[in-house]
């Protein structure tokens, strides 16, 4: 009788073993051919010549290079700093930093196309650094500009504020819904609380980098759900008022001088900057590559448009007397 029992026990126990493995293999069939956009393993420039960063979300890689193809193709080259530009060595030369995000970093253009470098024969006096990092908003360049401080030491920081995302992507703890970054909490007393940190790592990193989780798509679906479950979407009150004020004080604070150029049209931004006496120059109107659907990137300068920009800062260094204080650094 026991003997019956234990074999229809195991009995029982295989069938729905088995019926559990077809389900299982039913629903990995089904991801596969659904081809869900959050299940696919998305490579763009953050996970491809970027990486995870746990204080600024993500950060190019130190010394990569590559291509990369948008409304244009193009070719990029990281320094030692993870930045766009020539590799760069801290001496008596003055330093002048652009601060930004991809229109910074120069996508849709070359590196030698980027206002930054059409400045630099313009501006023999000073060096002249590209901090740009493609999707960063005000807050991550902030952190960004605290953390190569110690090795640049700027004489002028110069902040390109993106008037056409960048006050949303200040408000929010994801990129795209896929990637995530530190925000600014704006406290009862006025003050900014830095959230969100250590960023957690994004479903596309474990897609890339855990075999289970890149070659089972029902294990990419649970990885998925888990991670919006653990650390869902917040939102906050736009501080990208608050925020170019902390990068004032900052850089104020070490001596330096900065300015703001706004790439689009924000009027409450140019009360801010007047309210406060900081210089700034507007980019509006600068030739760019108009979009296409399909592309996540959005719209960028041209090189005609780049050169635009770059007269246009140059104007503005030149009426706050910043070439006058570099070729009196440089003799």
């Amino acid at each position: 009788m026991k003997s019956a029992w234990g074999r229809e026990a195991i009995r029982s126990i295989g069938i729905s073993l088995a019926i559990t493995l077809v389900t299982l293999a039913g629903l990995e069939v089904f991801l596969r051919i659904a081809d869900f956009r959050e299940l696919r393993e998305t490579l763009s420039e953050e996970s491809l010549a970027y990486d995870y960063d746990p204080a600024l979300g993500w950060a190019p890689i130190p010394g990569s290079t590559g291509t990369i193809k948008s409304l244009r193709t193009t070719h990029y080259k990281h320094n030692s700093l993870g930045l766009r530009d020539e590799e760069f060595s801290l001496d008596a030369k003055p330093t002048i930093v652009f601060l930004g995000d991809s229109f910074v970093w120069g996508l849709d253009s070359e590196a030698e196309e980027r206002f930054s470098d059409l400045l630099k024969p313009r501006l023999p006096n000073y060096k002249i650094m590209a901090a740009g990092v493609s999707g960063f908003g005000t807050d991550q360049e902030y952190l960004l500009l605290q953390r190569i401080w110690p090795k640049v030491k700027p004489s002028v920081v110069v902040l390109i504020f993106c008037a056409q995302n960048d006050r949303e992507d200040n408000t929010r703890s994801l990129y795209f819904n896929h990637y995530y970054k530190p925000y600014f909490v704006t406290q009862p007393d006025g003050s900014l609380e830095l959230m969100g940190s250590p960023v957690p790592r994004s479903h596309l990193i474990y897609f890339r980098d855990h075999w289970l989780v890149r070659n089972v798509w029902l294990a990419r679906l649970a990885t998925n759900v888990y991670l919006r479950l653990k650390y869902p979407k917040v939102t906050v009150p736009d501080p990208s008022e608050k925020l170019v004020a902390k990068i004032r004080d900052f850089v104020e604070g070490n001596g330096s001088k900065f300015m703001v150029g706004i790439q689009y049209h924000d009027e409450a931004l140019v009360r801010f900057l007047e309210t406060n006496r900081i210089p700034f120059v507007k980019l509006e109107g600068a030739d760019f590559i108009p979009n296409v659907p399909g592309n996540m990137f959005g719209p960028h300068w041209t090189p005609k448009g780049q050169q635009d920009v770059a007269e246009r800062i140059h104007g503005m260094l030149s009426a706050n007397g910043v070439l006058a204080s570099g070729s009196a650094a440089a003799k």
